[in-house]
C-alpha cells in the first residue's frame, strides 16, 4: 500500500475530530503540570486546517505539509504550535516531487519530522515531553522496515511504541517545560504532549493502514 495526497487530507481531517472529541482530556492532562491549553489549542488549529485546506485545495503532498505547518504556527498557542509546524514543515520537504509514499518514504516522513521537533525543543527521552512517545514510535517504525513490512504494519509498530512511551511519562519528572518548575511533584502525571503525539500516530495507522 501507499499513501497519497488524499490520504494525508483524511488524516488531517481525522486528527481535527480526534482532538475535538479529546479536547478536554488533554486539556486536564496538560492543566496538572502545564499550562492546561494544549487541548484546546490542538482543537483550534487542527479545526483551522481543515476549513483552510477546504476553501484552498492544494496540488500535492509537499504543499500540503508546509500549509499544515504555517496554519498550526499561525493558530495554536505555546510552544505546541511553532513544534507541531516545524514537525509538518519538515515532513513534507521529504515529499518533494512524490505522488504516493511507500514504506520507505513514510518512515523518512516521520523520521524527518521528528529530528526537526529535537532541533527545536531539544528535549531527549526522558524529559517526559512528547519526545518519549516520538522517538521511541520513530524507532519501532525503522525496525519495521528493516524487517521488510508495510506501511500498515510500520505504523502499528509505532502506535504501539508510542503508546508506551506515552504511559512511561507518568513516573518521569518533569525536566522540559513549565512541569520542570514542579520537581517530584510533576511525578505521577501523564504528559499531554506525549498523549497528543501517540492518538496522532495512532490515527495515521488505522486512516493509512
Amino acid at each position: 500500500m501507499a499513501v497519497n495526497k488524499e490520504d494525508v487530507l483524511r488524516w488531517l481531517d481525522a486528527l481535527h475530530e480526534l482532538f475535538s472529541q479529546n479536547e478536554q482530556q488533554l486539556t486536564d492532562l496538560d492543566s496538572a503540570i502545564g499550562d492546561g491549553d494544549f487541548g484546546a489549542s490542538l482543537h483550534r488549529g487542527f479545526a483551522a486546517v481543515k476549513a483552510q485546506l477546504a476553501a484552498n485545495p492544494l496540488a500535492d503532498l509537499r504543499a500540503v505539509f508546509q500549509r499544515v505547518s504555517g496554519i498550526l504556527i499561525k493558530t495554536m498557542g505555546g510552544s505546541s504550535g511553532p513544534l507541531l509546524g516545524t514537525f509538518f514543515l519538515r515532513a513534507g520537504a521529504t515529499c518533494a516531487d512524490k505522488s504516493e509514499l511507500g514504506p520507505a518514504e513514510v518512515v523518512a516522513l516521520f523520521q524527518a519530522g521528528v529530528e526537526g521537533l529535537q532541533q527545536r525543543g531539544k528535549a531527549v527521552l526522558g524529559d517526559k515531553t512528547m519526545m518519549d512517545a516520538w522517538l521511541p514510535a520513530v524507532e519501532a517504525m525503522r525496525g519495521a522496515l528493516d524487517a521488510g513490512s508495510g506501511v500498515t504494519e510500520i505504523l502499528e509498530k509505532g502506535a504501539e511504541a508510542a503508546e508506551a512511551g506515552m504511559r512511561a511519562t507518568i513516573d518521569m519528572q518533569a525536566r522540559k517545560g513549565r512541569g520542570s518548575y514542579l520537581g517530584e511533584r510533576s511525578i505521577g502525571h501523564q504528559d499531554a504532549g506525549a498523549t497528543a503525539t501517540a492518538m496522532l500516530i495512532k490515527t495515521a495507522a488505522q486512516v493509512w493502514g
